[in-house]
């Protein structure tokens, strides 16, 4: 047996982490590693706990959570990011994904929904909701788009052909099972790549690929 998913819960509201942490509970595959109730606390919580998913609230009062996101994953191996809101603006969509964050959750999203995104991100897979991808897409197709492209492509042509392939396939949001599946190679051969890519263009994780190729006009 696979040992569960371990999660540590940011919120400054005790009753958020109180249904957050019910919510946890009710499966075997995830469990809570921690709490935390500020900004502040991540670093601490993080190396006492060892979590491999953190849910970070934005809005906190003294270090709010995209900035303790971006300092979490400064941190050499840090654990996976799911910043999860009752906002969705579109500039802490950007700057939460631009901090490493795998996941971008509102606090309305069903209990279901937020324990298959904490699954997902743990394997490897970014996870939107479609609400805030929507508004992400919307966003990033509408405000300096000769700039952005530039910039991307300049740093696709660092990559190789395969690996542009996958990068493609990962902005249109293929899993690593359909890009072997298209590009005729295994689930493993898609992995290396996928961190090949990462290492190379120095990203974080397979969102900021999505970004990346979205930019470049990769279809």
């Amino acid at each position: 047996m696979t040992a569960p998913v371990r999660v540590l819960v940011v919120d400054d509201d005790p009753l958020v982490r109180a249904g957050l942490v019910m919510i946890l509970d009710t499966t075997p595959d995830i469990a809570l590693a921690g709490e935390a109730a500020d900004g502040t606390e991540v670093a601490a919580a993080v190396d006492a706990h060892r979590p491999d998913v953190v849910l970070m609230d934005i809005r906190m009062p003294r270090l709010d959570g995209l900035t303790a996101t971006e300092l979490l994953r400064a941190r050499p191996a840090p654990p996976e990011v799911i910043v999860l809101t009752t906002f969705q603006a579109d500039e802490y969509v950007l700057r939460a994904l631009r901090a490493g964050a795998s996941g971008f959750l509102l606090k309305d999203t069903p209990a279901a929904e937020i324990l298959r995104a904490i699954l997902r991100v743990a394997a490897g897979e970014p996870i939107l909701s479609p609400a805030v991808t929507r508004r992400l897409i919307a966003h990033v197709g509408a405000t300096d788009t000769r700039d952005r492209g530039r910039h991307a492509r300049a740093a696709l042509s660092r990559l190789s052909e395969r690996e542009r392939e996958v990068a493609a396939a990962v902005g249109r949001g293929s899993s690593n099972a359909q890009i072997a599946g298209d590009l005729f190679m295994s689930v493993a051969t898609v992995k290396a790549h996928v961190s090949s890519i990462l290492t190379k263009l120095a990203l974080n994780n397979r969102t900021q690929i999505a970004l990346l190729a979205h930019d470049a006009g990769q279809k």
